[in-house]
């Protein structure tokens, strides 16, 4: 089953287009793949200024950008997605409720806080 219990939402202006359903960072983008994020899009934002709500604390629903197993450590893509958290990621942002069996599919994910999941490289 798919859920989402937001315990803190909070709006962004977009520095630009954005998908809803994928990570982004505090300035309103997508964040670099393996970086930081603030949270995740409830909406999508069509141009630059446009004001966003973002899931930043509780649970959210993802794009994901792979396949990757419930209860797998993610990290966002470049484009905002969820990822499996790769070897000397520098930051997780989210734990998988649900597994993904390909890109393009919407998860669950227990959003962390902005420093994520300590990873070897940290």
């Amino acid at each position: 089953m798919q859920g989402n219990i937001s315990l803190l939402t909070l709006t962004i202006a977009a520095a630009g287009a954005l998908a809803e359903d994928r990570f982004v960072t505090q300035a309103g983008a997508y964040p670099a793949a393996g970086g930081k994020s603030f949270g995740v899009t409830r909406t999508s934002a069509s141009a630059e200024g446009d004001l966003v709500p973002c899931d930043v604390l509780g649970t959210a629903i993802v794009e994901a950008g792979a396949a990757f197993a419930k209860d797998a450590d993610l990290q966002s893509d470049a484009s905002g997605r969820a990822i499996a958290l790769t070897v000397g990621a520098k930051h997780g942002v989210a734990r998988a409720m649900q597994a993904a069996t390909a890109a393009g599919q919407k998860v669950e994910v227990l959003l962390l806080p902005s420093n994520g999941i300590p990873t070897a490289a940290s």
